[in-house]
């Protein structure tokens, strides 16, 4: 029988945050249209009634923005987004909850089957890492739709 001869040596790892803005000098979000507002501002009137995309604002403690994150960009009807890709980016910012948002280029502000079952995975999801999403804006030029403001997280 032969013997396998293992390392006693363990690479180690070493997590480190070096935040680039001063949190306190940044927004605050207090309700679904300041989410909105920021969400508006990021996706530009140029972009807002072409294609589908998904992003998400990052928040500390205190609801203040860390950031905001483009998850991804579809077509003109849909886009698809990977939940590990969102909880990646929310636990790589050290943000203490999300709020979720897609444009619909239609204008159309009411949430289709799909948009509420993958409200419901990440809400879920979030619950198990204990980041919670606080709300899901569906985004248009005209107006925005709030999951939370609904009773629909």
């Amino acid at each position: 029988m032969e013997t396998i001869k293992t390392s006693s040596q363990v690479s180690e790892i070493e997590l480190v945050y070096k935040p680039k803005i001063d949190v306190q000098k940044a927004r605050k979000v207090s309700s679904s249209n300041c989410a909105y507002q920021i969400f508006k501002e990021v996706w530009g009137e140029d972009k807002i009634q072409f294609i589908e995309s998904f992003k998400i604002i990052l928040l500390n403690r205190g609801n203040r923005v860390l950031g905001v994150v483009e998850i991804s960009t579809g077509g003109t009807s849909g886009t698809v987004v990977d939940p590990k890709l969102v909880f990646a980016a929310a636990l790589k910012s050290n943000c203490q909850s999300v709020i979720l948002g897609h444009n619909h280029p239609s204008g159309n502000l009411l949430p289709s089957v799909q948009d509420e079952r993958l409200t419901k995975r990440l809400v879920e999801a979030g619950k198990f890492l204990d980041l919670p999403v606080l709300d899901h804006i569906i985004v248009t030029s005209e107006g925005y739709f709030s999951f939370a403001d609904e009773g629909k997280l």
